[in-house]
């Protein structure tokens, strides 16, 4: 009796091995009934992941991480940049443009906003210019006019 309960335990951990191994795999495309698939993009990310969001326009991937980082990647899979977060923050959602970040601290029971924009760098080097060199420039879209 006991060698038969040893031999449905390996059995078992020989089956959830290969279930492991199955869901550890996922193919890049595949069919399956009705439903097809076919990878198009892929992030390796540093560590271990709590919650990510995309933005609704697919240009960015907010992800945040263990380590109280929330990292943003755009659609090529370049790091953009990091944004610092409280630890209890467990959660994040972004506004339907990307524009505004949303936190939730499951251990402070507080939700915080946070703007988010993005630098653009363009060479001014050959252009002209009247007064400093260095002041910072902003250049405003209004992308929401018809």
């Amino acid at each position: 009796m006991h060698r038969h309960k040893i031999v449905v335990a390996l059995a078992t951990c020989i089956v959830l091995s290969a279930a492991t191994l199955l869901i550890a795999s996922t193919p890049s495309s595949g069919t399956d009934g009705r439903v097809e698939w076919k990878e198009v993009n892929s992030i390796q990310i540093p560590a271990e992941a709590i919650d990510f969001v995309y933005s609704l326009d697919g240009k960015y991937v907010f992800i945040l991480m263990q380590n109280q980082r929330v990292l943003v990647y755009d659609q090529k899979g370049e790091l953009q940049g990091s944004i610092p977060v409280e630890a209890g923050v467990s959660a994040i959602d972004i506004a339907p443009q990307g524009e505004l970040l949303y936190l939730i601290d499951t251990e402070k029971n507080l939700t915080t906003t946070l703007a988010i924009d993005f630098v653009a760098f363009i060479n001014t080097s050959e252009s002209a210019y009247k007064g400093n060199i260095d002041a910072p420039v902003t250049i405003v879209v209004f992308s929401d006019f018809q």
